[in-house]
């Protein structure tokens, strides 16, 4: 959901729960085309242009993603004041027509149960993830009927909460059976779970003493076939990076990892490369980086300055396998610098929506012989293995 337009509206009706403003997070890039129905209202598209060159020049141009805020030519008169009905068949309608992902089933602790309904997925307005930024995030994969490292995602979710100093609406145990549920309920076997917890709901202060108590959201969307496997283009990012405090937990806080891939795109390339404040290389926007080195160790940076990724991790566990087959002399974490890191024999982002993606070009230098390495397609296979016939310590059934 990180990556959807947000798309807003205001409920009223003689339900005291709808008399408010909703964000509606599952509204396509074409949410302009909303527009059918107020008419005399027009729309342009907006988009980021990154050129190679100091972040603070980033500048925007017009295209056709948001309404242009000189356009005058607005009738007031014509825009409709929506009953709550209307509001559901127009939201249901656009889901229908518009979105590029299925999204099964959602649990909202703010209704208290799950919906199937896509329209129905909804969060508060005035929840102070969604005006304040005040949320966590995590994932889980669902492969064959199984969530991938759900335990290790979750314990992650509840320190990125500890961290951001949001309590929990329900305990560890709770929060799992509810997650699972979810999934259940969408009869999804092939897909993701993404799940929040915000600070919740109460007004549009910037403290959350006024929220009655925290939020906990959770949503499955369907199918997404195995990774590409082919090798891509990286830059070096401009746009600055989240200090280790914040970089360290998954929060909702993304605008930097967006304005790094939107710089990545323009520049006709899959991702930036963030360093740290020591010049070192640290991570992707969402992913982390490894290497090959000349002497066949496989090297990571280390995980206290970025976000400590799961597959990440699991990759250095299913790496032992490749030391054993003696693809690789060693494994070991540690500070990469960039001449380090271009000069290595492999180069490979990794993280739970690539599995492992080998880098072939780093600005304009050629990693290795400029072709997919052995050790980044073996990391790929055992991952994929791994979420598919794995242990039971990193896949839970799902009771369908």
């Amino acid at each position: 959901m990180a990556s959807s337009m947000t798309f807003l509206c205001e409920i009223t009706s003689g339900n005291a729960f709808l008399n408010r403003s909703f964000a509606f997070p599952s509204v396509p890039r074409e949410a302009q085309r909303l527009s059918s129905g107020f008419h005399g209202v027009k729309f342009r598209q907006i988009a980021v242009e990154v050129k190679r060159r100091p972040w603070r020049e980033v500048r925007a141009l017009k295209n056709s993603h948001w309404a242009d805020p000189t356009d005058t030519d607005i009738n007031l008169s014509d825009i409709p004041v929506l009953s709550n009905s209307e509001v559901a068949e127009r939201l249901r309608t656009n889901q229908e027509q518009h979105s590029n992902q299925h999204y099964m089933a959602m649990f909202s602790s703010i209704f208290g149960g799950i919906t199937t309904d896509p329209a129905a997925m909804v969060i508060p307005m005035d929840d102070h993830m969604v005006h304040r930024g005040h949320g966590v995030f995590d994932t889980a994969a669902i492969m064959d009927g199984h969530l991938y490292e759900l335990d290790q995602h979750l314990d992650r979710f509840l320190r990125s909460a500890s961290m951001a100093r949001i309590g929990l609406p329900f305990d560890r145990s709770k929060i799992r059976d509810i997650l699972i549920k979810t999934v259940t309920i969408s009869k999804c076997t092939q897909g993701s779970l993404r799940y929040w917890l915000s600070a919740g709901p109460g007004d549009f202060y910037l403290s959350p003493s006024g929220c009655p108590r925290p939020a906990l959201y959770a949503i499955v969307i369907e199918g997404g076939s195995i990774p590409d496997q082919r090798g891509v283009r990286v830059i070096t990012s401009t746009i600055p990076m989240k200090s280790p405090q914040f970089a360290i937990m998954k929060n909702v806080n993304y605008l930097p990892n967006v304005l790094s891939k939107m710089e990545a795109e323009e520049n006709g390339a899959f991702a930036g490369i963030w360093l740290d404040d020591e010049g070192y290389v640290a991570e992707g926007p969402n992913m982390n980086v490894a290497f090959v080195t000349a002497d066949k160790e496989l090297l990571m940076p280390h995980f206290d300055k970025i976000l400590s990724g799961c597959t990440a991790k699991r990759s250095l566990v299913l790496a032992e396998k490749l030391i054993r087959e003696g693809m690789i002399a060693g494994i070991r974490l540690g500070n990469v610098s960039v001449e380090q890191g271009k000069m290595a024999d492999e180069m490979m982002l990794i993280g739970s929506g690539i599995l492992v993606k080998p880098v072939l070009q780093w600005d304009k230098h050629i990693i290795g012989d400029g072709k997919e390495g052995p050790v980044a397609s073996a990391l790929f296979d055992l991952i994929l293995e791994d979420m598919k016939s794995g242990p039971t310590s990193v896949r839970v059934p799902v009771p369908f």
